[in-house]
């Protein structure tokens, strides 16, 4: 059996978000060969942050122009590829569509596509992504709940707190 090298690899990539007709969409990427629906996601560039990368490789991937609103979570995993065996960090962020298009996304993916959360996480091809998804939506309830009692609790009158 021969002996394998370790070596650790990162990337970072997002959740991106959107609501139409009140229902949650997120972006995922589709790839035929293998068969592939996932989050954007992809490696750092010399001297770039984390940040940086997630929205570059998300950007590229999708075709959207995004902007960070929070992380997320990281996950790890395994893999082996030629005589290395890589232990990999992904880090990812919500992020929220700001322009650019699906139809602008690179040649590394078949397709880009809106789905809603429901369906996204019942095609998405990796569990570990799965739970990067059911934390955003975690988060996202957390924030509409924080917004809401936050509006319950302002004075009425001319929006100028008392």
């Amino acid at each position: 059996m021969p002996i394998l090298r370790h070596a650790r690899a990162t990337s970072a990539g997002g959740v991106v978000h959107r609501s139409v007709d009140g229902h949650l969409q997120i972006a995922l990427v589709h790839r035929r060969q293998p068969v592939l629906w996932a989050l954007p996601k992809g490696t750092p560039d010399a001297g770039e942050t984390l940040e940086e990368t997630a929205l570059r490789e998300t950007r590229e991937e999708t075709g959207l122009e995004v902007e960070l609103e929070e992380p997320i979570r990281a996950i790890r995993y395994f893999f082996v590829h030629a005589s290395t065996r890589f232990h990999k960090t992904v880090h990812f962020y919500l992020m929220r569509p700001v322009g650019g298009s699906v139809d602008q996304h690179d040649h590394e993916f078949d397709e880009v596509r809106w789905l809603q959360v429901e369906e996204a996480l019942q095609l998405m091809s990796y569990a570990t992504e799965r739970q990067v998804v059911e934390r955003a939506l975690e988060l996202l309830v957390e924030r509409e709940s924080a917004a809401a009692s936050t509006s319950k609790s302002r004075p009425a009158g001319d929006g100028v707190p008392a």
